[in-house]
């Protein structure tokens, strides 16, 4: 018995030891990918804030010349796309992957942050403890939305139950809370903020005040949310809705933190999100989200030529976008069957339970 008991502990050692190599091999074969282009850069950089800032124009004559309301609105559905995509470079920004320089990489993080109303290094510290600490069950609560398990739904007071499924609804989830966030709880710096963060929410709030002064000055006040409270709200929730489809998936993978590594967590707790080529490119290939959470400096304009090049990526299951509005009634991470579920499917437990106990 002695002789088995050392064997199996130096096949489970062996097996950890393949592991680590696979893993590191993988990081190896996509650190090739993490280079960024000025000149790539520049080319998405005038792709997207030319256009977007040209639909502002139009808009603006729109308003100002007394055009029927609804053609600024259709102006604004193609204008919050182009905001999300400007997020998307922010967010390359906040991993210093957009830019081959630092500073220039924070320099147009500001300046998308203020466009976006996302203070930049705020948002850059509690998005870089979201990518420490995803898929481990054990260090939930910054940076990713209130996932409870089952068990932790079950025993938890009437109270809480409420209000996690209030959270969870859809129409709030998706269509309110993302206004919320960006319009307000983004003008105060996140807990835990320190002085360099609590700054850039000063500066981003400083300069989105003199932003709206001018333009109430130069167009109107109301003639200003006209345009940009429809751009903002549907830019919100339309980024709310990808942030959540990432990490919230029937097949997505928690586990705890003694089983939890970057790599893993990475491959099986983020979605392949397979979006059509128009609205891949306006997300400005965030749908690759498993290969961005393996090396998270990789800019996004390398992410599809990473996944066509790397085979280790491609094992990964497609969410698309039919398959994916299922995921709007999956609540819950059940810990015994390795996947979310909905409130429906445990309906029963607490009574099961309960008749267990009796018995």
């Amino acid at each position: 018995m002695p002789q088995q008991f050392t064997r199996l502990e130096m096949l489970a050692t062996s097996d950890s030891k393949n592991n680590q190599s696979s893993r590191e091999d993988l990081i190896q074969s996509v650190s090739k990918y993490a280079q960024a282009d000025y000149r790539k850069a520049f080319w998405q950089i005038s792709n997207t804030f030319v256009p977007y800032l040209g639909l502002w124009a139009v808009m603006i004559f729109s308003v100002l010349h007394g055009f029927p309301y609804w053609i600024t609105l259709l102006l604004t559905v193609p204008a919050a796309g182009f905001l999300v995509r400007i997020f998307i470079f922010f967010h390359d920004c906040c991993h210093l992957a957009f830019f081959p320089s630092r500073r220039a990489n924070r320099i147009l993080g500001y300046i998308a942050g203020i466009m976006t109303f996302t203070p930049f290094e705020d948002w850059q510290r509690t998005h870089v403890i979201h990518h420490s600490a995803s898929g481990d069950l054990d260090r939930r609560g910054v940076g990713d939305i209130w996932t409870l398990t089952v068990d932790e739904y079950l025993s938890a007071s009437w109270l809480k139950r409420v209000t996690y499924r209030f959270f969870r609804n859809p129409l709030l989830l998706i269509g309110i809370i993302p206004s919320v966030l960006f319009l307000i709880l983004q003008r105060f710096p996140s807990s835990g903020a320190k002085k360099r963060e609590r700054n850039s929410v000063i500066f981003t709030n400083m300069a989105l005040v003199a932003i709206i002064t001018l333009m109430s000055l130069t167009l109107g006040f109301q003639n200003y949310l006209m345009i940009q409270l429809p751009v903002i709200i549907m830019a919100a929730s339309a980024g709310m809705w990808l942030f959540y489809v990432q990490h919230q998936y029937e097949d997505v993978c928690w586990m705890r933190h003694d089983s939890w590594n970057l790599t893993r967590a990475g491959l099986e707790g983020s979605s392949y999100y397979k979006l059509p080529k128009v609205l891949q490119w306006i997300v400005g290939n965030i749908g690759l989200h498993h290969i961005h959470h393996v090396k998270a400096n990789i800019p996004n304009y390398n992410l599809q030529r990473c996944y066509n090049e790397i085979a280790a990526l491609q094992v990964t299951t497609p969410l698309t976008l039919r398959k994916s509005l299922k995921s709007l009634w999956l609540n819950l991470w059940d810990e015994q069957k390795q996947k979310l579920v909905s409130f429906r499917s445990i309906r029963l437990l607490p009574r099961m339970k309960n008749q267990s106990a009796l018995n």
